[in-house]
């Protein structure tokens, strides 16, 4: 059965690693069959939460930039894929700035399946773990998420270290399965 996948490209470099992955993933998920997207942050204009509370009972965000259209595919996606790179062991701010912007609308984010995909100079996943950790929190916040896995982008510190890293392959076939 084919899914619609969204995933999320934080990385702020086009062709770094974490983006890399994401194409990897894309890749697999298209031939499998999946329709799939992939949106570059880095692309879009999307500010910082105000924390004015407004989109606590309007359901809509004040900020007239893109995380709106971001909102609709999020909520029409079957899985959802959030990658970034990983800076001083956690999430890169522009994903943060993404999920701090998911409020108007996380509720309607049920029964998703989600991946995630990381990619850092550090070459072990132990010292990636802190960075899985915060998107599991974000899950933790979303009625019925379901994490189906992680790629570990690990000791990818230039542009292009992840070419040939084993990560490059399990995004791929993470893609497939999806």
């Amino acid at each position: 059965m084919s899914k619609k996948i969204l995933i999320i490209s934080s990385s702020p470099r086009k062709g770094g690693n974490s983006d890399l992955l994401c194409d990897e993933f894309l890749k697999g998920a298209r031939g499998a069959g999946h329709e799939a997207e992939k949106v570059r942050l880095a692309e879009k204009r999307i500010g910082y939460c105000r924390g004015c509370g407004v989109c606590h009972d309007a359901r809509a965000c004040l900020q007239q930039d893109d995380m709106a259209e971001l909102l609709d595919k999020l909520v029409a996606a079957d899985v959802i894929v959030l990658a970034t790179p990983v800076y001083f062991y956690t999430l890169c701010g522009q994903m943060k700035t993404f999920i701090d912007r998911t409020v108007p609308r996380y509720q309607e984010m049920r029964a998703k399946e989600f991946y995630f995909i990381l990619a850092a100079a550090e070459d072990n996943r132990a010292g990636m773990e802190r960075t899985v950790e915060c998107f599991r929190g974000f899950l933790d916040c979303l009625e019925g998420a379901v994490e189906k896995g992680v790629v570990y982008g690990a000791g990818a510190w230039k542009m292009g270290d992840i070419k040939g890293n084993p990560a490059m392959k399990q995004a791929r076939i993470m893609g497939i399965g999806a």
